[in-house]
């Protein structure tokens, strides 16, 4: 550790170590603190099912229809498409027509994405 170089290096990320282990303390802290302040009542009420109060009357693992990760791949999608919009937007005045273009093509194209899957029927929810 004599070369200067090296020590002013790590002393310029040595608050990030501290923070790095301070979140860590603070995690494994609170899962400890909760685990021996907790009330321990096992009753056999408590230790029960749960699921909105009713008996289940199925097995939890069972499959979700195919539809409901389509709507949600769709979603994904098209909430991406909103989350490039807003850098566009803010660079706009600096790539003019070229960039204008270019976002119309992108508009476009899913445009016409979301035109094929509401007449292929994705966006119905039965």
């Amino acid at each position: 550790m004599s070369d200067p170089h090296l020590l002013d290096y790590l002393t310029k990320f040595f608050p990030i170590l501290v923070f790095i282990f301070a979140a860590l303390a603070f995690g494994v802290g609170t899962l400890v603190v909760s685990h021996f302040a907790q009330p321990r009542y096992p009753e056999p009420e408590k230790l029960s099912v749960y699921e909105c109060g009713a008996e289940p009357f199925s097995d939890a693992r069972m499959p979700f229809p195919v539809r409901y990760y389509i709507f949600a791949m769709l979603f994904v999608i098209f909430d991406v498409e909103v989350i490039f919009l807003y850098p566009w937007a803010v660079v706009f005045t600096k790539i003019g027509v070229i960039g204008l273009i270019e976002m119309l093509i992108f508009i476009g194209l899913f445009v016409l994405a979301y035109v094929y899957a509401w007449r292929k029927g994705a966006l119905e929810w039965d």
